[in-house]
């Protein structure tokens, strides 16, 4: 086309981006400019912060929201391999003599069992002829001997045959989450959280994102089971009385706009960098994203405000990166996405001027045109 046929062509073009620029066309994502626009008044409602390598240290130590901010665990220690007799553990006595008119055994018997004993508050069982033997924190054998030593003022030849078997303080609960909830008995003071889930037939296969939650008297501990996996130190040594729950991790945070998914995305792992978000995500769409402008939005609580860098000086924070440069890549990296965030893939201004040509280009018979500008 001579360059005389090709200005009217133009002049269309033009002519139809001036009467349309004014108008809203439909977009799956916002402009970054239109979302940041309130920021330039007078007043703006929310503060705009731009990440980058130099701001990522003192933002890490702003605090944190949808949560309280990390696991709390403890790292193992470790016990004796045999158990302990407990308050509620029931001792099975079996007393064997020689002796003839014996005052346990009856005639023409060298064995008596006696009734199940349940160790009482005071960590004591009775026996008969003997009154009150301590037992508790014992272990079988060593209170084996002393209730056989206490029978050798009736029955010198006796000999005891002792079992126990778990009372509440001596097993812990496997509540929800693996595959036979139930109470199981410790096999010793030495016994491994994962010895235990074992014992249950392991982490149920439908759960996503498994937290393990283990209550201990007043207080509850957590941590992700892939953690527990990684790390051996995680693998504490249980308690009786313990109980221990399986669930899913529920923390997530929000993707919108053009981004590979527009979804509820729940953590990974326990944190998760603004770049590892963006990679869970599916990345920003190649045709429609802006890279310079991926937001982060996020609300704080009145309580967290304070000035300057140690804090955000409002509640509602919009946070900037710029993927288009080094720094921008490495702050991304730096940078922690929390709970209850909204990560915005905003739409690139070009995708508009694109759209427009794509809606009238045709019309007009200009689409090579515009293509060729």
């Amino acid at each position: 086309m001579s360059d005389k046929r090709r200005l009217p062509a133009l002049f269309a073009v033009f002519a139809v981006l001036m009467v349309v620029a004014g108008c809203s066309l439909p977009r799956g994502a916002a402009i970054q400019s239109e979302v940041l626009n309130e920021q330039e008044s007078q007043a703006p409602s929310f503060q705009v912060v731009r990440v980058t390598r130099d701001v990522t240290p003192a933002l890490s130590g702003w605090p944190t929201t949808g949560w309280h901010g990390h696991y709390h665990w403890f790292e193992r220690d470790r016990g004796p391999d045999s158990n302990a007799i407990q308050v509620g553990d029931v001792l099975k006595i079996v007393v064997w003599e020689s002796q003839e008119n014996s005052l346990l055994s009856a005639r023409g018997s060298n064995m008596v069992t006696m009734p199940d004993q349940e160790v009482a508050s005071s960590g004591q069982i009775f026996l008969p002829y003997v009154g009150d033997v301590q037992v508790r924190g014992q272990s079988a054998d060593a209170a084996r001997q002393r209730i056989q030593a206490s029978f050798e003022d009736i029955s010198p030849s006796a000999q005891v045959q002792l079992s126990v078997v778990s009372g509440r303080n001596n097993s812990i609960d496997l509540v929800s989450g693996v595959a036979s909830p139930g109470r199981y008995p410790l096999d010793s003071r030495n016994t491994k959280i994962l010895s235990a889930i074992a014992k249950g037939g392991g982490v149920s296969s439908n759960l996503r994102n498994p937290l393990l939650r283990l209550q201990r008297g007043t207080t509850t501990y957590e941590t992700r089971f892939a953690g527990l996996l990684a790390d051996a130190r995680r693998n504490v040594r249980l308690r009786g009385g313990d109980q221990i729950s399986v669930v899913e991790d529920q923390r997530s945070f929000n993707v919108l706009g053009a981004a590979g998914n527009q979804t509820i995305m729940y953590f990974e792992k326990e944190t998760m960098t603004a770049m590892e978000a963006l990679s869970a995500m599916g990345g920003l769409q190649a045709s429609r994203a802006n890279p310079k402008g991926v937001l982060i939005l996020r609300e704080y609580k009145a309580k967290d405000l304070k000035p300057g860098l140690a804090g955000p000086d409002m509640r509602q924070v919009v946070f900037t990166i710029d993927l288009t440069t080094a720094d921008g890549l490495f702050a991304a990296r730096q940078f922690h996405i929390h709970p209850q965030d909204t990560v915005l893939a905003t739409e690139s201004p070009i995708n508009a001027a694109r759209t427009i040509i794509g809606l009238f280009g045709t019309v007009i018979g200009v689409t090579g045109t515009a293509n060729n500008l």
